[in-house]
């Protein structure tokens, strides 16, 4: 059986941002940087899980700089779009370039993640697949939750000692342990 495709994601990050209420109430709350900021913290957290190459894309709002491409770890980057480039044309080219000149499309998947339709079908018509913002970050908090679990678990769970039938009869029955006796 072939090994499984490694993913490339596409985040919309200001789509994301406004199409969930969590969001949205950081937004508006705290201002376009913190909930920039969170979302990067939920995705960096995201793609290391899922293992995916992620780059999170947000429009050039108010600014008159260049393109910026800021590594955030060694598979999440941060895009920020050129003075008047949306991150929508900024993905739309990056599918167009994927699939066209990349090597990579013959062993890795392209996933757009934004609930804006037009880009949906023009990444889907580029091959790329699809997932909507709300997917992206219900899949996200979830993937926080188990691995929030799973530290709880370690850490709640100290060694047990269990008794073994050559000890003193008990009627006491050790929790993490079958009765024995």
């Amino acid at each position: 059986m072939p090994a499984p495709k490694a993913t490339l994601l596409f985040v919309d990050g200001y789509n994301v941002i406004g199409a969930h209420p969590t969001f949205q109430a950081i937004r508006d709350r705290d201002g376009l940087e913190e909930s920039r900021r969170q979302l990067i913290e939920l995705v960096v957290n995201y793609s290391a899980s899922a293992n995916y190459e992620t780059e999170i894309v947000f429009d050039a709002y108010n600014q008159t700089a260049q393109r910026t491409k800021e590594q955030l770890t060694a598979q999440v980057y941060a895009v920020y779009t050129d003075f008047q480039q949306t991150a929508d044309s900024y993905i739309e080219w990056a599918c167009a370039q994927f699939f066209r000149n990349d090597i990579r499309r013959f062993d890795q998947q392209l996933v757009v993640a934004t609930s804006d339709r037009a880009q949906w079908l023009t990444a889907v018509g580029y091959g790329a697949e699809w997932m909507s913002s709300l997917k992206l970050i219900n899949l996200a908090l979830g993937a926080a939750q188990q691995a929030k679990r799973q530290r709880q678990g370690k850490k709640s769970q100290p060694s047990v000692f269990c008794p073994t039938p050559s000890m003193p009869a008990s009627r006491h029955v050790w929790p993490g342990c079958a009765k024995i006796f």
